[in-house]
């Protein structure tokens, strides 16, 4: 089995060394410092002080590699349209390609039954470029629940979580979905394949779609926000909206909102990823997450004028920011 990170980051670079020791053939899209650092001393993970290094095929070249079984785009939603044209060297007849992102993927609608079936967002996937050069029916979802960090060129530090998503958009249980899932096993993650893939997708994304955003607003942490009594009502609002546009597309929710809040306040004094991505001035997963839940509130006539007000604000200060 061939499978191929397409982004070497925190969370393709846990997934690669993991999978790489339990025997699988991995290689590496990467670049820059830290594509040099896993050519020079191989790939490292550190997890609670132990060090696991693999010396891995990496190159930030794809058509040095052949056709892949499996593709995992662990880059941020917003970086697969740059890479259409170099990710096809790895896409053979049969690939698969398993979507490890936040925010709602490019394919979401694919095979979705009811009046939006094979809808496109313009906001994840203008001018439909990313299912036309990759191919909607190429995607097995994925929802990453650990978190990782890049602390060095060539080093991920392991932080918590080892739980992955799989689902197929049909919900099928399909011979690719059920292969990928046992390798990831067999590496040591929890893997289960979901029937109801995009529920998995929302119940992450709502969280992301009401602390992030506000986050980048305030620079507050997660406890902070949520204990905040005006800013909590705010993020309430957002996922209220959020929940009445997935519902009217078919989702179903198993927690409350309050509940789901309650899981961020957990997190404690933590900085979410978008706004660590505004620290460091690296453009932020606002379309993902927040435009998408936006525009499908435009598809299915619901109201979002708190998710609206948000985003306007935080689109300015990502301008601001660039």
């Amino acid at each position: 089995m061939k499978i191929c990170m397409y982004g070497a980051g925190a969370i393709g670079g846990y997934l690669a060394v993991e999978l790489a020791q339990a025997g699988y053939d991995v290689s590496l899209i990467a670049r820059g410092p830290h594509l040099d650092a896993i050519r020079k001393r191989g790939l490292t993970l550190r997890i609670d002080g132990e060090e696991k290094t693999v010396h891995l095929k990496a190159t930030d070249n794809p058509s040095q590699l052949k056709p892949q079984d499996f593709v995992f785009l662990t880059m941020k939603a917003h970086a697969v349209g740059a890479v259409l044209d170099a990710i096809q060297p790895l896409l053979g007849p049969e690939t698969a390609v398993i979507t490890a992102q936040n925010g709602i993927p490019w394919w979401y609608f694919y095979r979705l039954e009811g009046p939006f079936e094979n809808a496109v967002l313009e906001s994840v996937d203008p001018d439909r470029q990313i299912s036309d050069r990759i191919g909607a029916e190429r995607a097995i979802g994925c929802v990453v629940y650990p978190s990782c960090e890049m602390v060095a060129p060539g080093v991920i530090e392991y932080g918590y979580g080892n739980r992955f998503m799989l689902g197929e958009p049909d919900g099928s249980r399909s011979d690719r979905v059920m292969a990928v899932s046992k390798a990831l096993v067999n590496a040591g993650f929890k893997a289960p394949v979901r029937k109801w893939i995009r529920d998995d997708i929302w119940l992450k994304l709502w969280g992301n779609l009401g602390f992030n955003p506000v986050s980048v607003l305030t620079t507050a942490t997660l406890e902070q926000m949520a204990n905040n009594e005006e800013v909590h009502g705010v993020i309430r609002e957002m996922m209220t909206e959020a929940q009445t546009v997935a519902e009217k597309l078919g989702a179903k929710f198993l927690v409350d909102v309050e509940t789901r809040i309650g899981w961020g306040a957990d997190a404690g004094a933590h900085k979410t990823s978008m706004l660590q991505d505004m620290e460091r001035n690296r453009p932020m997963e606002i379309a993902p997450i927040v435009s998408a839940v936006s525009e499908m509130g435009r598809l299915t006539d619901v109201p979002t004028p708190i998710i609206d007000t948000i985003l306007a604000l935080v689109q300015l200060r990502a301008q601001l920011n660039s």
